[in-house]
């Protein structure tokens, strides 16, 4: 199958002690906190790198490492709140080359290259203006844009409770059709932890988890019914 027209950036943080996943600590240390960010971004990268889509991009707070893959090239970030990042993260990507541009963070190791390719797909094919995929928290984990521009989420607020309704609002209200994905669950307490390891008992953070807890991570409530389709690689 051919690549879909339409490029994929992640908005990741070198996973520096301190400096990453700080909501884990504690009960974790610093650097079991930045060991299980630079797990989750693996995993991420590694989903992303497997997706059909014609670019890669990573825009990065810091030095890339082992833990990049082939195939992408790599932005710094630019901007200082949140919203800006975002903003100039799509924008610079979409001026290297103008086509459809997802945005997607480090805190969803559980995505898979399927879930990305069917929020490429209305956008490539010129069916969705937008995509967008909310997160349990009420922010959001991908924003896709045919067109970015800075003005549709610049001034959102971010990391907190209405993030995901505003950045939503903001598509609304400029008129695009928006094409909406599955709720996910991002990463950053010990809880939502133990819920996406168990999600994606195969991913590298799972792992990772597990050994830094001595023992696989337990779940008390039910997996959500779309989990089965993250498992899958």
């Amino acid at each position: 199958m051919s690549d879909l027209a339409a490029q994929i950036v992640v908005l990741a943080k070198e996973p520096v002690p301190g400096r990453v996943k700080t909501r884990l600590t504690p009960p974790f240390t610093p650097r079991e906190a930045a060991t299980l960010a630079e797990a989750a971004l693996a995993d991420t990268l590694e989903a992303v790198r497997r997706t059909r889509v014609v670019r890669r991009v990573l825009c990065l707070a810091g030095e890339p490492n082992f833990w990049l893959p082939e195939g992408f090239e790599v932005i710094p970030q630019r901007g200082g709140g949140l919203d800006e990042r975002i903003a100039a993260a799509m924008w610079d990507t979409y001026g290297g080359l103008p086509l459809p541009t997802l945005l997607i963070g480090m805190d969803t190791p559980q995505v898979t290259a399927g879930l990305l390719e069917a929020a490429a797909e209305p956008l490539a094919r010129t069916m969705a203006d937008a995509a967008f995929g909310p997160a349990e928290d009420g922010g959001f984990w991908l924003l896709g844009l045919r067109r970015p521009a800075p003005a549709l989420t610049l001034g959102v607020p971010m990391s907190e409770s209405v993030t995901g309704r505003a950045q939503l609002v903001r598509l609304i209200q400029a008129g695009l059709r928006i094409h909406m994905t599955p709720e996910l669950v991002d990463v950053d307490t010990l809880a939502e932890a133990a819920r996406v390891a168990r999600m994606a008992p195969a991913s590298r953070f799972a792992a990772t988890l597990a050994a830094t807890l001595g023992a696989p991570a337990e779940l008390d409530e039910p997996v959500p019914d779309w989990a089965p389709a993250l498992v899958t690689r």
